[in-house]
């Protein structure tokens, strides 16, 4: 099989399941953005140091993967049941999350101002990260104002970035970088 179809050249891509729609979709820019944060997560775990958080990082690219199948999907339920079982996130992940927040917060001050993405190379790589999920989020309820999404992606989304932020503040600490205030 080889890589180009020749298919999207008119502008039109394939969701799951075979229907078309432009390039532009809301849709397609919805899960498009959700596998432009998983491409900038996959950034920050090859920024070093590799070990901090790297097997956390890696369940939530699959995460991001099985939410971006489900947002390129309009009709998952129309789906086979082995394409289904890989899409969305469960409340679960999202409270794995959340253990993962309160881990990480253990280890860092309170804040008391507003902190400005920067810092060592790793905090700086999940600063964007951070920024590029938030976009991803912003798409998706985008998304969820003209077609059905589910509630859990949303809430993924969201609590992903605040992941993304207390990492990168952990890794500055790690670094023995402050983080930097405005």
């Amino acid at each position: 099989m080889k890589i180009y179809t020749k298919t999207g050249d008119a502008g039109e891509t394939s969701l799951a399941g075979g229907s078309r729609v432009p390039k532009d979709d809301v849709r397609v820019a919805a899960y498009g953005d959700v596998d432009e944060a998983n491409a900038a997560i996959g950034s920050a775990r090859a920024t070093p140091p590799a070990d901090l958080a790297n097997p956390l990082l890696a369940e939530v690219q699959r995460d991001l993967f099985a939410i971006g199948g489900a947002l390129a999907s309009r009709d998952p339920a129309a789906l086979r049941a082995e394409q289904r079982a890989k899409l969305g996130v469960t409340a679960e992940r999202i409270r794995a999350l959340e253990r993962a927040i309160d881990d990480a917060e253990r280890d860092l001050a309170p804040l008391r101002q507003f902190v400005l993405p920067a810092g060592a190379p790793k905090a700086a790589a999940l600063h964007l990260a951070r920024t590029v999920c938030r976009r991803a989020e912003r798409s998706t309820v985008r998304l969820a104002h003209e077609q059905p999404v589910a509630p859990e992606i949303l809430a993924y989304l969201n609590r992903l970035s605040d992941l993304l932020f207390v990492l990168a503040r952990l890794a500055n600490l790690r670094a023995g970088q402050p983080d930097v205030m405005w």
